[in-house]
């Protein structure tokens, strides 16, 4: 039934529901980095070593990129909103169980534990759009998505700094933690109400693929070890682990598409990579992550350790950019069936254009001051930003059946985080290798900034590619390709 069927109450009750959907993609996104600036509070309260520290961002980061996947099947099969419900408890009670910790070796185990239940949360919000809307207004709905990917990601600092400002520093870092719990427990008892369930599958009821679960999840684990523990593992002996990524993915790959020819339900339908829109996309938003996450990374080491700026000042530097990313997504949300590709094409110019404005900033301005000057440029990259991820979402996933929306759901979001961890890595590596040998802060923050851009402007050569290649074909056979995908 469609919206303009149901009426209006229908209608309201669907943007409810992604009003609560968005919620919680938000909680969960802002962990990944509000915990950034409570290191030190952790540190000084738990008396906990680097490496603990470290696991504690990266444990997360992991847990969740590996439950992806299996999670968005599992909300297939099983129902999205239970999915969604049953990930949201467990994410709100590990959030608990974080700040309630009284040892670094129990907040790494509930990090773990946070992660693999945000992980569990976040391919149901694309499932559930793909179920819920439809045309125009899936794309808005994506849209909103989109503001709130780039809102959390830049927004994290800022609420870390003032939740650590309001409860101290010696525990501040717990209520890092427990803001989650009235969040979490206001969703929940909003998403029972307005979450629709599935819809029945048709036919006979598919299992789930256990061998696949496994070989993906190894695959993906032994790929982004070496990547989100670029700077605490030293030595080049942990690259050996991307040759045993590529064996494992590809024995996944095989599985997979012998279950298909056996008629056996596969963890990812492999037809969907026949999708133009869908492959694409996907390495596209893998590319474009690992440049623009790795600003926030780089830029507030800068103004932290090179300015001296407090963890609230830091956070505050970044919000210009978080302004820019939610009006830049709602725009998008609404150009994107207009212009289609051509409209990721500005965004990702856009965003280049702002980060080497942010570089010049660096560059012209002395001190203090350089967090001023850079806010404008950085409002520029937030709108170029969400030009980008709300239209290449909605592209990406637009002829994807409804029926593996979750599944595919979990896909792209796979490649965001692989993306991340390896610019993170890549950006990271630069700029601490140019800070050890010549000591300047500035130039390292210019010279990593200038790697982002170069890993942006390659997800702009890629949809430039796209682009020309489709306006190259002829329109009979464009038709013919837009009947089989929508098949």
């Amino acid at each position: 039934m469609t919206t303009d069927q149901a009426g209006p109450a229908l209608g309201d009750r669907r943007w409810k529901a992604l009003a609560v959907c968005l919620t919680s993609s938000f909680m969960t996104l802002l962990d990944t980095s509000i915990v950034n600036v409570a290191l030190p509070s952790m540190q000084r309260g738990l008396h906990a070593d680097d490496a603990d520290l470290s696991w504690v961002i990266s444990g997360y980061a992991l847990a969740f990129g590996l439950v992806l996947v299996p999670a968005g099947r599992l909300g297939d099969l099983r129902g999205r909103r239970e999915a969604f419900l049953t990930g949201l408890a467990l994410f709100t009670l590990a959030s608990a169980a974080c700040g309630l910790a009284r040892g670094a070796t129990w907040l790494v185990l509930f990090r773990l534990l946070q992660g693999a239940a945000a992980g569990l949360v976040a391919p149901q919000t694309s499932g559930l759009i793909q179920q819920m809307f439809q045309g125009p207004e899936r794309a808005r709905a994506f849209g909103r998505v989109g503001s709130v990917v780039g809102f959390s990601t830049a927004v994290g600092p800022l609420a870390g700094g003032l939740l650590i400002q309001a409860f101290g520093s010696a525990d501040g870092w717990r209520w890092v933690f427990f803001v989650n719990l009235p969040i979490g427990v206001t969703v929940f008892a909003a998403a029972l109400r307005l979450l629709p369930r599935s819809p029945a599958s048709p036919g006979r009821r598919e299992g789930f693929d256990l061998l696949g679960v496994l070989l993906l999840g190894a695959g993906v684990l032994a790929l982004m070890l070496p990547l989100v523990q670029e700077q605490q593992w030293p030595g080049r002996l942990k690259w050996a682990l991307l040759p045993v990524a590529a064996g494992l993915l590809f024995a996944f790959w095989a599985w997979e598409r012998h279950q298909g020819r056996r008629d056996r339900a596969p963890l990812i339908d492999l037809k969907l990579f026949s999708l133009r829109s869908f492959w694409l996309g996907a390495v596209l938003s893998l590319v474009y992550f690992g440049g623009f996450t790795t600003l926030f990374f780089v830029y507030t080491l800068f103004l932290q350790n090179g300015m001296n700026y407090s963890a609230l000042e830091a956070g505050l530097a970044s919000l210009p950019f978080a302004a820019g990313s939610v009006a830049g997504a709602a725009a998008g949300g609404r150009l994107v069936v207009r212009y289609g590709r051509g409209l990721v094409i500005w965004g990702l110019s856009v965003v280049s254009v702002g980060l080497l404005g942010v570089i010049a900033a660096v560059q012209w301005v002395p001190g203090r001051a350089v967090a001023v000057a850079a806010a404008l440029p950085l409002l520029v990259a937030g709108i170029g930003s969400g030009l980008t991820i709300s239209p290449n979402t909605t592209l990406t996933l637009s002829r994807v059946p409804v029926r593996r929306a979750g599944a595919a759901g979990g896909m792209l979001q796979t490649a965001q985080r692989i993306g991340s961890a390896s610019g993170i890595a890549v950006v990271g590596a630069v700029f601490f290798a140019h800070l050890a040998s010549h000591g300047s802060p500035a130039a390292a923050l210019q010279l990593g900034l200038l790697t982002a851009v170069g890993i942006i402007l390659m997800a702009l050569v890629l949809a430039f590619a796209d682009l020309r290649e489709r306006r190259a074909r002829p329109e009979p056979e464009r038709r013919m390709e837009s009947a089989r995908q929508a098949t």
